[in-house]
């Protein structure tokens, strides 16, 4: 099964803001994300998120890229966040 992002961006304004995220999430990083809607998720990035491209029902075409955090309490628990969605992130440190 394949998840769809809840947005696909487009623009070249959306994808460097996208790309430069991205960079923020390096391997086994540890992690404070804001997303948009003000929740806030902590955890260990398991992999960096990769640039991806989906289509929607329509065929449109854009992208996004998903980011799992292994919890900080619970490693064996695991967070999906779509990049695309966070607004700040914080680096807490290295596992």
């Amino acid at each position: 099964m394949r998840h769809m992002p809840p947005q696909l961006l487009t623009s070249r304004e959306d994808l460097d803001a996208l790309e430069a995220r991205i960079t923020l999430l390096d391997d086994e990083a540890r992690v404070r994300v804001t997303l948009h809607d003000g929740s806030v998720v902590e955890g260990t990035v398991s992999a960096r998120p990769t640039l991806e491209v989906f289509r929607n029902a329509d065929g449109d075409e854009g992208h996004n890229a998903r980011l799992r955090l292994d919890d900080l309490v619970q490693p064996e628990t695991a967070h999906h966040v779509w990049v695309g969605d966070v607004r700040d992130i914080e680096r807490l440190g290295s596992a």
